[in-house]
């Protein structure tokens, strides 16, 4: 009897280590967004993990840091009224070895950082704000600077951080969260499993200064990623699937595929597309986005066809979306940085089994099949679908795609 007395004194006391938080107003950091928290809020992490871990919470107030580094058995909390503000200065954020745009380099932290945590979590109901506006600013002047030389500007020119990069963890939960103003992408997931994303407001603005590449989610070589009853607005993809690119990508161990993703019950406003695979995709598989709603001039599913990489997209359910968009679907060659690195390689894309079902929205177009010429597209279905366009024609290029029960403007389409 004893010695269970003593077994269970010791599991409730590890328990109580475990869940004991920490908040950080108790460690020496300051509601005052014109001080820079980053030392006192990161000493906080540390000293939660060497005592076995903890939740690091982020009381009423703004509370402005660079990167944070979260380390085993911590978490994040942030209550109501808290605002965690990133510095807009970018030496607040260490170059390290990441992954950006689908390979690996050394690229700037993100503001809060999670490599190899299990079970991390972010909560809320408090902010996250990247305070991106200097860096928009600053991608914006670089753009029009290149366009007089007439060069090209790439997105990594200018140097911005992330909102959230979480990498290598698994059993991730991010959830009652508002996430606003990323410098640069907002939430973005690298080798990790299982993550729930609910019940989150995700947004970066389109005026009065644009926030460039600021998209929702980026889902990299990740598996099953669950993305429920959430709030999406950004300038960009409202969620990316990623994986890689390049004519070897899919020969590259950094590079995989996406697998086991399911977009439920949420809303979308204004974005580049709802859903899309690429521009940084090699094999995406077991994708279903269901019961959404979409408030955009937008594609609702954009695959980006790449001739410089192997893709391959299957196994996709679209179902019950409803609302307004710029097109249903988007199928068409993606040549941006177009780059086969001397390779002699003919890659192509392979795109099969997607279904679109129970459709109805209001759309300037109904949309385009038509992607790369060796790219192979078998066995897409539109079931169910009713649709208002200015644009009624489904623009395709391919023998197997099927539609079935499909109404546009009052007219059934039978076929092509």
């Amino acid at each position: 009897m004893k010695k269970l007395l003593l077994l269970t004194s010791f599991i409730v006391s590890a328990f109580s280590i475990q869940a004991q938080d920490y908040v950080i107003t108790k460690f020496g950091a300051k509601a005052d967004s014109t001080i820079l928290n980053t030392k006192a809020i990161q000493k906080v992490i540390d000293a939660a993990h060497a005592k076995g871990g903890g939740t690091i919470v982020i009381p009423k107030g703004v509370f402005l840091s660079g990167a944070l580094f979260f380390k085993a058995n911590t978490r994040l909390r942030l209550m109501e009224g808290a605002v965690l503000k990133g510095s807009d200065n970018i030496a607040d954020y260490p170059l390290l070895p990441s992954r950006m745009e689908g390979r690996k380099l050394k690229y700037y932290a993100a503001l809060v950082n999670a490599k190899g945590v299990n079970k991390f979590s972010i909560t809320g109901p408090g902010m996250i704000n990247g305070n991106g506006l200097k860096y928009w600013k600053s991608f914006w002047a670089y753009r029009d600077s290149m366009k007089v030389l007439k060069q090209v500007a790439t997105n990594l020119d200018v140097h911005r951080p992330r909102l959230i990069f979480i990498w290598g963890c698994n059993d991730v939960k991010i959830q009652d969260v508002k996430m606003r103003n990323a410098g640069f992408w907002t939430t973005h997931l690298y080798q990790c499993n299982n993550v729930l994303i609910e019940n989150c407001d995700i947004r970066s603005p389109y005026h009065p200064v644009p926030a460039p590449s600021t998209d929702g989610v980026d889902i990299d070589v990740c598996k099953k990623v669950t993305i429920r009853n959430c709030y999406i607005s950004v300038n960009d993809d409202a969620i990316a699937i990623k994986g890689g690119k390049g004519p070897t990508a899919h020969q590259l161990p950094e590079n995989g595929p996406v697998e086991d993703v399911l977009i439920e019950n949420c809303t979308f406003g204004l974005a580049h597309a709802t859903l899309t695979f690429g521009s940084e995709s090699i094999f995406a598989r077991n994708i279903t986005m269901r019961n959404c709603k979409v408030e955009s001039k937008t594609p609702i599913v954009n695959f980006k066809m790449r001739p410089d990489t192997y893709q391959v997209f299957e196994n996709i359910t679209i179902d019950n979306i409803t609302g307004s968009c710029g097109s249903i679907v988007r199928l068409s060659p993606w040549k941006q940085f177009f780059d086969m690195a001397g390779s002699t390689e003919k890659p192509f894309g392979t795109v099969r089994n997607v279904t679109f079902s129970n459709i109805n929205v209001k759309c300037d177009k109904v949309g385009q099949l038509e992607g790369n010429p060796s790219d192979r597209v078998e066995n897409i279905r539109f079931q169910n679908m009713t649709a208002e366009a200015a644009d009624p024609a489904l623009k395709n290029s391919y023998s197997g795609v099927k539609l079935e029960n499909v109404t546009v403007n009052g007219k059934r389409l039978t076929g092509f």
